[in-house]
C-alpha cells in the first residue's frame, strides 16, 4: 500500500529522532541500522528505502534541524530589526534547535571532521535553505539602503551558511556560562560583516576567492583558538576607524 507524504514525513522524522537517541546513548559505530529500525518498529528493509547509510542519517538530521531552526526563526517578530539582528537570531534559532541534542551533535561533528571534502561541499546539510534565506535578507538590506551595493551576494550568502557549521563547533567547544564566548562570537564577527557590507570593503574582500576564504574560515573556527574573539574585535575596530570621515 502506498503511503501519503506526510506519513512519508513522519517515519522519515522517526528513524532521524530513534538514530539520535541511540547512537547518543551507544555511539555510532555500536548503533546499527537494524537496531535502528527495531527500535522505531519498522521493517528493517523499511530504513533502508529512507537512508542507505548511517552516515546519511547523520546528515539528515542536519538537514532537518536547519528546516526546523528557520521555520522557528521565520515565526519570531523581527520586523523591527535590522541585519546584524537578523541573522544573530536566525543562527541563535539553529543553536537552540541543537541544544536539546548536543551530545549527539557532538558525536556528529567528530565524524563530519572525518569527511574534510563534505565540509567544503555544495551539499552541505541545510545549506541551501540557509543561503536562500540569507541571500533574501541581504537583499532586502541592500534595498533599504542599509548597505552599500553588494555584487555578490549569493557568494557571501553561501560563505554565511558554511560560517553556521564554524559557530555550531565554537559553540560546542565552549563552557562559558549560558555560552556567554559563542554570543560574543556571533555579535564581533556579525558586526565585522555588516561593517564590511556598509562600507563597500565586502566585495573587495570576496573578490580574493570564496573558496579560499571558506576553507579558511572552517578552519580558524574548528581550531581551539583562544585569540580569535580578540581578532574579531581588532577587525571591527579597524573597520569602524576606516568608515570614519
Amino acid at each position: 500500500m502506498r503511503t501519503s507524504k506526510s506519513q512519508q514525513a513522519k517515519t522519515h522524522r522517526l528513524i532521524i529522532q530513534t538514530a539520535v537517541d541511540l547512537m547518543t546513548q551507544q555511539g555510532f559505530e555500536a548503533t546499527t541500522m537494524k537496531q535502528i529500525a527495531r527500535e522505531a518498529k519498522l521493517g528493517d528493509a523499511t530504513i533502508y528505502k529512507y537512508f542507505p547509510s548511517k552516515e546519511k542519517l547523520v546528515l539528515a538530521y542536519f538537514e532537518l534541524a536547519y528546516e526546523e531552526g528557520l521555520a522557528q526563526w521565520r515565526q519570531t517578530p523581527q520586523a523591527d530589526f535590522q541585519l546584524q539582528e537578523r541573522l544573530q537570531l536566525l543562527l541563535d534559532s539553529l543553536l537552540e534547535r541543537l541544544q536539546a541534542d548536543r551530545e549527539f551533535v557532538t558525536l556528529a561533528r567528530d565524524l563530519l571532521r572525518r569527511a574534510p571534502l563534505l565540509m567544503l561541499g555544495e551539499e552541505l546539510p541545510g545549506k541551501r535553505a540557509l543561503k536562500h534565506e540569507v541571500e533574501a535578507l541581504l537583499s532586502q538590506a541592500e534595498e533599504a539602503g542599509e548597505i552599500a551595493p553588494c555584487g555578490f551576494k549569493s557568494a557571501l550568502a553561501g560563505l554565511l551558511a558554511d560560517y553556521s557549521y564554524g559557530v555550531i563547533g565554537f559553540w560546542l567547544r565552549d563552557t562559558s556560562e549560558h555560552f556567554g564566548d559563542t554570543t560574543q562570537l556571533l555579535d564581533l564577527s556579525l558586526s565585522v560583516l555588516v561593517l564590511a557590507l556598509q562600507t563597500g570593503m565586502v566585495n573587495k574582500l570576496l573578490d580574493l576567492g570564496s573558496f579560499m576564504l571558506r576553507s579558511q574560515l572552517l578552519r580558524l573556527l574548528q581550531q581551539d583558538d583562544s585569540g580569535l574573539i580578540d581578532l574579531l574585535k581588532l577587525a571591527r575596530q579597524g573597520l569602524t576607524a576606516g568608515a570614519r570621515p
